[in-house]
């Protein structure tokens, strides 16, 4: 399976932030926004990504996570010139895309807890996975309404009268079909061609899963500047109570054997005296070592 992390847009629900830096790289806590998306890749087993991000953009991004091979991973870089909706990634990475399933993450989107989404990429086979997360305010997303069985009937972009309080968060797990259904599609009324429309299609053709995400589970979107505080709080929250880190790839590559230790000290090495490079020498490298 293959993976792209959107990262584009104008960011403007975070002006001024955002002309000094892209949305997907601003901090959330001790980490640009990226790292966290791109961990849950890494996580899933995930070692061919594409990121999409502007022409503007692109270049932070890749002096940031270069060709991916310090995580164990190839990265290619993508552009999108105008913004036209998360479908429109599929377009834009069809020929990274090939005839693989491909899973689609936003930079924006922030997730913690469990192992789901890495079962649901293994697991995968052929149609579309989705997932489900219960919110207070499910009229800002696409939603899910389910009937009395927990099948999903329907999914609709931003109601005004929601069917339910199941919001469709960021991640996203197609099989191949997702390009032709995508060409296949007419810009909706806001000129974009909507995430929402690819699901109900395969919704249609009875080979859509939505899994309903439990309630440890924590997905946190980061793309207002209240959004993005309430982030920071919460990554702040864990990591000092829990004593780990929140959306680290380095440590991440390690523990899916993308890197090895040895490479895993040299990342380190190269990395100047802080807080990060601390927590990966005390607490992942030293465990390592004290378990060989």
């Amino acid at each position: 399976m293959k993976g792209i992390i959107l990262a584009g847009g104008a960011g403007s629900r975070l002006y001024p932030l955002t002309l000094v830096a892209s949305k997907q790289l601003q901090p959330v806590y001790d980490k640009p926004m990226v790292y966290y998306p791109l961990t849950t890749l890494i996580e899933g087993g995930i070692r061919e990504l594409c990121l999409i991000s502007t022409p503007q953009d692109l270049p932070r991004f890749q002096q940031l996570l270069g060709n991916g091979s310090r995580f164990g991973l190839s990265i290619e870089y993508r552009e999108q010139a105008r913004p036209e909706g998360i479908a429109q990634a599929f377009l834009i990475a069809e020929s990274f895309i090939g005839r693989n399933p491909v899973t689609l993450i936003l930079g924006d989107n922030i997730f913690y807890g469990g192992d789901t989404f890495q079962r649901a990429f293994s697991e995968f086979k052929t149609g579309a996975t989705i997932f489900g997360y219960h919110v207070h305010d499910p009229e800002r997303y696409g939603v899910v309404e389910f009937d009395g069985g927990g099948r999903a009937v329907s999914i609709e972009e931003k109601p005004k009268l929601p069917k339910s309080n199941y919001a469709v968060p960021g991640l996203y797990i197609y099989d191949n079909d997702v390009v032709p259904i995508t060409k296949a599609l007419k810009p909706s009324a806001r000129g974009e061609l909507e995430i929402t429309a690819v699901n109900v299609e395969y919704l249609r053709r009875g080979s859509l899963r939505v899994q309903r995400l439990n309630r440890g589970f924590a997905w946190l979107d980061a793309g207002t500047s209240s959004s993005l505080h309430d982030a920071s709080a919460y990554v702040q929250t864990i990591e000092k109570r829990a004593g780990i880190k929140i959306g680290c790839p380095e440590e991440a590559a390690f523990r899916q054997h993308f890197v090895s230790l040895d490479q895993l000290e040299s990342i380190i090495a190269a990395m100047p005296q802080c807080e990060y490079r601390s927590y990966l020498e005390a607490e992942v490298v030293a465990e390592a070592r004290r378990l060989k």
